[in-house]
């Protein structure tokens, strides 16, 4: 996770959905070292979604009339009001994949396709990290979550399987 990041303090600010338990990360946005924007999840999505795609901005009704909505622009379509959200682009994009071929096409296992291929596709450098490394051709195109034109660094790495926070019940 990013913990290791905000550790070693390499992250100024997080665009987010949800920013989860973590200590440090809570002790730096109070103290006022990092800098926190929160977005709706989908509308996160489809900001890194429309940044890759070289899509500068679009319009969502999400957030219309809360904090969300300030400081953006506003435009009325057939009598609803809409706020501009930008796409975003990243210095860097940092993912992990199931599986990829060497010339970086990427297969995404469960949960993780939901924002990894976005994330990787609106990073100017997007390192990913995989399990296994497999001859290009070998994997079935029908199956390929991402294409490798968006992947620049291709890392195999050893993954340790862990539960962030188990929660259990007497018996």
């Amino acid at each position: 996770g990013i913990g290791i990041l905000l550790q070693t303090r390499q992250v100024k600010k997080m665009i987010s959905s949800y920013v989860g338990e973590n200590a440090e990360f809570m002790r730096q946005y109070l103290s006022g070292e990092l800098e926190l924007e929160f977005n709706p999840q989908g509308t996160l999505a489809e900001r890194m979604r429309a940044g890759g795609c070289g899509i500068p901005g679009f319009y969502t009704k999400t957030g219309v009339g809360t904090v969300i909505a300030d400081g953006k622009e506003h435009k009325d379509f057939d009598g609803e009001t809409y706020i501009l959200e930008r796409g975003i682009v990243a210095d860097l994009s940092i993912v992990k994949a199931w599986k990829a071929d060497a010339t970086g096409n990427l297969v995404f296992r469960k949960t993780a396709r939901n924002f990894n291929p976005p994330a990787a596709m609106c990073g100017k450098i997007c390192v990913v990290e995989v399990e296994e490394i497999v001859p290009t051709g070998s994997l079935d195109p029908d199956s390929i979550h991402l294409p490798g034109i968006y992947v620049h660094r291709l890392i195999q790495g050893e993954h340790e399987k862990r539960i962030e926070q188990r929660t259990t019940r007497a018996a």
